[in-house]
Formats: C-alpha cells, sequence, structure tokens
C-alpha cells in the first residue's frame, strides 16, 4: 500500500491490536508517522502542554486566563494529540489550506485514543464552526472533519460570524476579538458536558469564545479537544 502523505509504497506490519480487535493498518509509512511528536509525559492541567517536572501543574498561560475574571472556570481543560512542530506545519498546510480532506485519516487513532482517555461517552462533541464564507472558500470544516474520526456523534450547536482569519491576527488581537460564535437555533444544551473539537489549539481564545457561548446557554461544562497545541 503507498502512505497518505508521502506516497511511497510500504508494507504494514501487523501487531497484536490489528490481529485481536481488526483494526486498521497504518495509513501513514513509519518515515511519516515518525515525524509526528506526540503530547506525553506530565501535562498542564488545564491546557494540556508538556510540562517540565519541575513547573506548576498550571502554566502560566493558563494562570494568566484564570486571574481574569472575566474567564475563570469557562474553559475546563483542553487536551491535545500533537506538538506543532515543522512536520506538523506542513501536514497541516497540505490538509488545511490545500483542501486534501482525506490527510484527516491520517489522525483516527491517536486522536481517538486521547479523547477516551481525557474525556469519553459523558460528553457531547461539538465542532468549531467556520463562517459560511471561510467554508465555501475552504470547500470542508477541518473541526468537523476531525470530529468524524470520533465514536461519538457530533451535533451543529454553534455557529460563526465572518471575520479575519485567526492566524493573521497577533496574540493581544485576538485577545481582543469579538465573540464571534453565537448558538446555531435552540439546541438541547442545559445541563450537557461539551467537549469542542478543533485542529489547533494556540492561545486558547477560540475555545474559550465558544465556551463561554455554551455555558451561557446552560451546558454544565466545556472542554476542547484539539489536534495540536501550538
Amino acid at each position: 500500500m503507498n502512505c497518505l502523505l508521502c506516497h511511497s509504497p510500504y508494507n504494514p506490519i501487523a501487531n497484536w491490536r490489528q490481529l485481536l480487535f481488526l483494526e486498521d493498518f497504518d495509513v501513514l509509512c513509519p518515515r511519516c508517522r515518525g515525524a509526528f511528536q506526540l503530547i506525553d509525559g506530565r501535562l498542564c492541567e488545564m491546557c494540556g502542554r508538556s510540562l517540565e517536572e519541575s513547573a506548576p501543574s498550571i502554566c502560566a498561560d493558563c494562570l494568566d486566563w484564570e486571574e481574569d475574571e472575566r474567564w475563570r472556570g469557562v474553559l475546563a481543560k483542553n487536551r491535545s494529540v500533537y506538538v506543532y512542530n515543522e512536520w506538523m506545519k506542513e501536514v497541516i498546510a497540505l490538509w488545511k489550506f490545500r483542501g486534501d480532506y482525506v490527510v484527516a485519516e491520517a489522525f483516527r487513532q491517536p486522536l481517538t485514543a486521547v479523547f477516551r482517555r481525557d474525556f469519553g461517552s459523558g460528553w457531547q462533541l461539538v465542532p468549531i464552526p467556520l463562517s459560511a464564507e471561510r467554508l465555501h472558500e475552504r470547500g470542508f470544516n477541518q473541526a468537523e472533519a476531525l470530529a468524524r474520526l470520533l465514536p461519538l456523534p457530533s451535533v451543529p450547536w454553534l455557529a460563526r460570524k465572518h471575520s479575519e482569519k485567526q492566524s493573521k491576527k497577533s496574540r493581544r488581537e485576538r485577545l481582543e476579538t469579538d465573540n464571534p460564535f453565537f448558538l446555531s437555533g435552540h439546541p438541547p444544551i442545559n445541563g450537557k458536558r461539551i467537549v469542542l473539537i478543533d485542529d489547533i489549539y494556540t492561545t486558547g481564545v477560540t475555545v474559550r469564545h465558544a465556551a463561554r457561548v455554551l455555558l451561557e446557554a446552560g451546558a454544565a461544562e466545556v472542554g476542547s479537544l484539539t489536534l495540536v497545541r501550538a
């Protein structure tokens, strides 16, 4: 078979999980798979970034969020799968900006593993939406593509106003951005535990804006699961 990313032919070797649980073979060759850097070890309790063993249990960025009474407690936790290294930047560009939708399949197993470890069946999946204009431009919503990889159905409870791309803004500009999210119709949110699905956690502004809308609509708790922690 051919690697989904580099398209080189390779012969996948079956492991015991594939034999016992009939799991699919990896869609990536060992070289491409090995270029991703998993987030592991000791994590910040809130944003899920890797920490040194001697560091406090909550990173400086998250302490800043929690010290601001406007944002205290808005996001229960974030967990991410991969570090935003140079290889991941290339893959994200291929997938997100060049429209290669099928690349998402490479993330099914690791994303599902983190979801099951840190969230589970008691949470409702809500992908971060794109504006109608951005969806037309890109052709698909990367957050929805990730949500479809997970073992629970997702629901479109949020909508988004069109605005300048977040990637073009500085950290300060992101923090000062008006909340672009609003409820899509009248979803049954009251009392639900919700996990937002997105591709990249950078400053945390996007998921906190979305979480605020859901909490104000009656959600009991909102967390987030992202593919990458920048």
